[in-house]
């Protein structure tokens, strides 16, 4: 299922789509992946590592998964991930890319109202679009009138990532939607990303996959040497 939206549309207007629309239960936790966008390899056991785990930890609580939606870079590793889940068990994971639609190849195929239309998943090697990946139970698609860039996505997602965490699971003790962000490999934007879920409050627990390269490196290595004892702490 997909949903082409102005990329200010309101937040409770989103979530109110995919509970009642989608019918999507709550999460009982959502997990936000970001990382590299362009396509990287993972060594074979952290890639193993990293889809096991990301899977278990889905089907176990009840999660929402949130990505970018297309099939490049670290997405395209979740796809493989949900691919090889697909294969073993009947077991539905809710997850949900996030894209601006200026970025999506072959949106013509998209284009109605309550249509079920087919979309072509090959991409083009000569355009500077790309297409949705396939494994994804639903999209989300940010327009804000352009064409070829990222950022339509960003604070729609982040807004609807804040809105989902306050709705109530639990009455009794007033508990919200706990949220945790996953974080691969990645340039300059996705240490940016960490630093804004960091300061929020309350702060938004990240799990870093050390070894996937780039920004995911860095970040472990400036933890891991400003921790008490570290070359980097403070006397």
């Amino acid at each position: 299922m997909y949903v082409r939206v102005s990329f200010d549309t309101k937040p409770d207007l989103l979530l109110h789509l995919m509970t009642k629309e989608w019918q999507l239960e709550l999460p009982k936790l959502l997990i936000s992946v970001h990382g590299g966008l362009q396509n990287f390899e993972l060594q074979p056991k952290l890639k193993q590592v990293f889809g096991k785990g990301l899977i278990k930890a889905a089907m176990t609580t009840g999660a929402w998964i949130f990505t970018g939606g297309v099939n490049t870079g670290v997405i395209r590793h979740v796809g493989d991930a949900l691919k090889d889940h697909a294969s073993k068990s009947r077991g539905k994971i809710c997850t949900i890319g996030i894209a601006p639609w200026g970025i999506v190849e072959n949106q013509e195929d998209l284009i109605g109202r309550d249509v079920v239309r087919p979309y072509q998943t090959m991409s083009n090697p000569m355009s500077k679009l790309t297409v949705l990946n396939s494994m994804h139970s639903h999209f989300i698609l940010a327009d804000n009138g352009t064409t070829g860039k990222y950022g339509a996505e960003v604070k729609l997602r982040r807004q609807l990532e804040k809105h989902i965490s306050l709705q109530k699971i639990n009455t009794r003790i007033g508990q919200g939607v706990p949220v945790v962000a996953l974080i691969v490999e990645g340039g300059p934007n996705v240490i940016s990303i960490v630093l804004e879920y960091l300061r929020d409050t309350p702060p938004v627990p990240v799990v870093v996959c050390d070894g996937s390269g780039r920004a995911s490196d860095i970040l472990a290595f400036g933890h891991k040497y400003s921790e008490e004892g570290g070359i980097f702490s403070k006397k």
